[in-house]
């Protein structure tokens, strides 16, 4: 029997149109829609499926969007009684892999994300932060070279560990654009500023840490079904305080993804399902390309999963 990791995607895979096959042709997914809707006060739903992409691209928007529709495809893969055996989600997708292992419930998520996502653009002035993808340059001289420009021009560290030659870096604008100059003349092939509206994951979220901690103490935990391996530390956890604790350092700390995914590899993970489609089945190929990963976010894509799923059965 395969065992199976399920991973849910953060910030970025956001697109206009996103789940509306699974609304049209599973009950149960239309009834995570509905959930949000009811939940938020609004239409995530129409805001999913029709735009504008400039409301859709807010990050108080992108999150509860992105996890309406992870949330949605896994209401599908319950239904079909496809269990994992651990879970993760990249920055915002973690609440995804809680949902997953019933440690949060999907409502009290997604309202605890729509105010994550208010609080990390509050936290630094629209255009006073920034971020760039890193493209070929090794972790460590990355770094390296962040550290020094930190000391003379102001706050850049290295926040997504993405997958091999995939590293975000984070801080103030005047610092990124710095950085990037330098990086690419220390070797990077590519220094690319990514379209975000303010610095993830950087120390400069501190304030939207501390508002996110007095949410998440309203919010009801539990212990997972199941071992959630958690972006701050790539190390698998069950407990509810624990979890919960994790949620809040993640916002001011490095995503630590290549390493979340070689903790899930050495639980013997062997095939993975990316639950809505954005660009972690990708990183897997490039992380750990033996194992059989997939993404789905529509009816084509669930039924590859279960074809791929079958033959990995049959194996």
């Amino acid at each position: 029997m395969a065992k199976i990791a399920f991973l849910f995607p953060g910030q970025g895979a956001q697109k206009i149109g996103m789940g509306k096959d699974l609304f049209d042709k599973y009950s149960v997914a239309r009834a995570v829609f509905e959930e949000a809707d009811k939940t938020l006060g609004f239409s995530i739903t129409d805001m999913c499926f029709n735009g504008p992409e400039e409301d859709l691209k807010l990050t108080m928007n992108t999150q509860p969007a992105l996890l309406t529709v992870s949330a949605a495809a896994l209401a599908v893969l319950e239904e079909l009684g496809i269990k994992p055996d651990c879970a993760a989600g990249h920055s915002l997708g973690e609440y995804g892999a809680l949902v997953a292992g019933k440690v949060l419930s999907f409502a009290d998520a997604v309202k605890t994300v729509r105010a994550r996502g208010e609080f990390m653009q509050e936290a630094v002035p629209a255009g006073e932060g920034a971020m760039a993808a890193i493209i070929g340059l090794e972790r460590d001289r990355i770094i390296e070279i962040c550290t020094k420009i930190t000391g003379e021009t102001g706050l850049v560290q290295a926040v997504n560990f993405n997958m091999p030659g995939q590293i975000v870096i984070a801080g103030i604008t005047s610092a990124v654009n710095q950085a990037c100059e330098e990086l690419k003349a220390a070797g990077a092939r590519r220094a690319l500023l990514l379209p975000v509206s303010a610095p993830f994951h950087s120390l400069l979220m501190k304030p939207a840490a501390e508002k996110l901690e007095k949410v998440l103490d309203t919010v009801d935990f539990s212990d997972s079904l199941i071992p959630i391996i958690s972006n701050v530390d790539a190390r698998a956890s069950k407990t509810a305080a624990t979890l919960k604790a994790k949620l809040v350092h993640q916002v001011a700390s490095p995503v630590l993804w290549e390493d979340s995914v070689a903790q899930i590899v050495n639980t013997g993970v062997d095939f993975v399902i990316e639950v809505g489609a954005g660009p972690l089945a990708g990183f897997m190929k490039k992380i750990a390309p033996d194992i059989t990963a997939i993404g789905i976010d529509d009816e084509a894509s669930i039924a590859k999963m279960l074809e791929l799923l079958k033959e990995k059965k049959c194996d």
